[in-house]
């Protein structure tokens, strides 16, 4: 298996690791509920160095990647970053990115862990307009500074006023006396906080700088289990369970990810545009159980008499509400708020309700 930089320090804090995306991960290391709760309320540090980053680069980068990508690419201003998708030719997706703008003939896309080598394969293959490609996903470590604590922390760390960078927006500065960090606000846990970028060779250096900052504020490593019960408690879709290749972005929900404007052409843009006007069979909602029982992913869902309907993507207990969340594909009609579905478990039908998200 691949390992991140920060291998050796994850078995250091004895954490309970296991093979994701093909990387050795970090999965818990005090307890899911304590290191969720510690993001919501504090703040908590993710290596999140498995996830790819690839350049786009030359004087047709905006046009090939308003062809490539779903959102519009166009409005982005300099220090601006972008949530999108690679529609795959067939109404489905290829992965879920972040697009961030640096200039005219640089852009930085950061996609999903497991789909850096299908990722290359698609953007390379759609490159007819001679753009400059580079993967540099094995060069470069991330950490993903989460929760309400983040901001304190991390400013004695950097001369970057932090509080300038809003939602969505990055700067590059200086972070633990190391150059040229990218720092950004785009996190996955609706607890606020930022990303960094280093090259691989400050790993270290950064993460002791960053626990050294935030020992007095309760600051703990946080593994992938967490990192995914808040990112479902706030709706966020996770590529391979929640979106796929054969799944589009009208009936997952996203639809504001989906710009259908004349100026921009794009892959699979009249067929998007058709779901979009006409609607789609299924959609992706989210619901909370009624019943006791926590939902998990390719549970049943069924209709009261127990006929199945769809399919759980995501489920957890959320440590919040204290009741199971889920997200699943069920029939259009019945993915308003406050329809019935129930869950098939264990032979048992359990009732639940579709809410709006985020669930908190």
């Amino acid at each position: 298996m691949l390992k991140t930089n920060f291998h050796h320090i994850h078995l250091g804090y004895h954490a309970k690791m296991a093979e994701f995306a093909g990387f050795d991960m970090p999965i818990e290391y005090s307890g899911i509920k304590d290191e969720h709760l510690t993001v919501r309320h504090g703040v908590g540090v993710f290596d999140v160095s498995h996830m790819g980053e690839i350049w786009v680069k030359g004087s047709k980068a905006l046009d090939f990647l308003q062809w490539v990508t779903s959102n519009d690419v166009s409005v982005l201003q300099p220090g601006q970053a972008q949530y999108s998708c690679f529609p795959n030719g067939k109404g489905g997706i290829v992965d879920d990115l972040l697009v961030y703008f640096f200039s005219p003939e640089k852009y930085l896309l950061v996609v999903n862990a497991a789909n850096v080598e299908k990722d290359w394969n698609w953007l390379v293959s759609q490159n007819n307009m001679g753009v400059l490609l580079e993967n540099t996903s094995d060069g470069i470590s991330q950490l993903a500074v989460q929760g309400p604590k983040a901001v304190g922390v991390l400013q004695k760390l950097t001369f970057v006023d932090l509080a300038d960078i809003k939602y969505y927006t990055f700067t590059v500065g200086e972070m633990a006396g190391i150059k040229d960090v990218i720092i950004s606000a785009t996190g996955y846990t609706g607890a606020g906080g930022f990303e960094l970028y280093f090259h691989n060779k400050y790993a270290e250096t950064m993460w002791n700088a960053i626990f050294e900052a935030g020992k007095d504020s309760g600051i703990k490593p946080i593994g992938l289990a967490a990192r995914d019960t808040l990112r479902l408690e706030m709706g966020f879709c996770l590529y391979g369970n929640d979106i796929d290749d054969t799944t589009s972005p009208i009936e997952a929900g996203l639809s504001w990810i989906t710009k259908f404007n004349d100026h921009k052409e794009f892959i699979d843009k009249e067929l998007l545009l058709q779901q979009k006007k006409q609607g789609t069979a299924n959609r992706l909602c989210g619901f909370e159980m009624i019943d006791r029982g926590i939902p998990r992913h390719h549970y049943s869902i069924t209709d009261a008499s127990g006929t199945v309907i769809g399919r759980v993507t995501s489920g957890t207990q959320s440590p919040i509400l204290e009741k199971g969340i889920g997200m699943g594909y069920v029939p259009t009609v019945l993915s308003r708020p406050g329809s019935e579905i129930f869950l098939e478990v264990r032979g048992k039908l359990l009732k639940a309700k579709v809410v709006k998200m985020p669930f908190i």
